[in-house]
């Protein structure tokens, strides 16, 4: 199993994202995954500072993918796109079906982002026609799924590799709302880039005081890290090939501890708040895991 960081859904200034990278090009990540999934008014890094970070993280002997956004509203984002896709260099992971059809039209392989909700084979085998060779599975679904699709898999058909988000707060929804603008009292059209106010997202309470989900722009993130590493051997045996870990301030002191986890073959201890998703149960649970006998 390889370990592969997602794209940041938050919107740090470009002297962090540099540096969180160039960090991350030291780390034992096996798949780093670039560019803005959010919200296209996000500048801080261009389209030439994203690929220079991803010829940076690829000379440093990593698998480097471009992630499109999520949600495409205006022409001048599917024009950003068609750019992205057609960079010449890196695989896309298509969060959006217009991504799926620009990759499709240009031969570019393409990794299907979970932005795309992907829940049976059927619908695999179709993207895999078009160049798809890896299966984010969506944040809200587990074993059961990954197992059907596979057990459902034609033997003419080679498999596509399967990535689960192993560690981190679930991409839950985007809207055409701004959220964050909506909490800071400003229009969508005027935010003022205000969701950088809050490096890992604006926490989000019920009435009786209890965090439960976090806003990030037009983004909804749930409030619980995912947590599978104290079933790290599961994965595998389920044939989950890679385990994503999501971008966060202390994300890198995770990766190294993964790494060591997977080449020793343990499971490692709990950090995170749940695997219920994993487990056929609400995403934000936690299911106690029987111990071996």
């Amino acid at each position: 199993m390889r370990i592969s960081l997602g794209p940041l859904h938050y919107f740090w200034p470009r002297e962090q994202v540099f540096a969180f990278y160039r960090e991350a090009a030291l780390s034992p990540v096996d798949v780093v995954y670039l560019g803005e999934t959010v919200c296209s008014k996000r500048r801080a890094l261009r389209r030439t500072d994203w690929l220079e970070l991803a010829q940076m993280l690829q000379q440093a002997g990593k698998e480097v993918l471009l992630s499109s956004l999520a949600l495409i509203e205006a022409e001048s984002e599917l024009a950003s796109l068609r750019r992205l896709v057609e960079n010449g260099s890196f695989h896309i992971e298509a969060n959006d079906m217009a991504a799926v059809q620009y990759c499709a039209s240009q031969k570019v392989p393409f990794v299907a982002g979970h932005g795309l909700s992907l829940y049976n084979h059927e619908a695999l085998q179709h993207l895999q026609d078009l160049g798809m060779y890896r299966w984010v599975v969506p944040v809200d679904q587990g074993a059961n799924l990954v197992q059907q699709v596979l057990a459902q898999w034609p033997d003419d058909r080679p498999k596509p590799e399967i990535e689960v988000l192993a560690f981190g707060r679930p991409a839950l929804s985007w809207s055409a709302r701004c959220f964050s603008a909506r909490a800071y009292q400003r229009s969508k059209d005027d935010c003022q880039l205000c969701c950088a106010q809050d490096p890992e997202g604006l926490p989000l309470s019920t009435r009786e005081g209890s965090t439960f989900l976090r806003i990030n722009g037009i983004q909804v993130l749930g409030e619980g890290l995912i947590d599978l590493g104290p079933e790290l051997s599961d994965l595998e045996h389920k044939g989950v090939s890679l385990a994503r870990l999501s971008p966060q301030t202390d994300i890198i002191s995770h990766i190294h501890a993964w790494s060591e986890a997977i080449q020793n073959r343990k499971n490692l201890p709990r950090f995170g708040a749940s695997n219920g998703a994993w487990h056929g149960r609400a995403g934000m649970h936690w299911v106690e895991l029987q111990p071996d006998v």
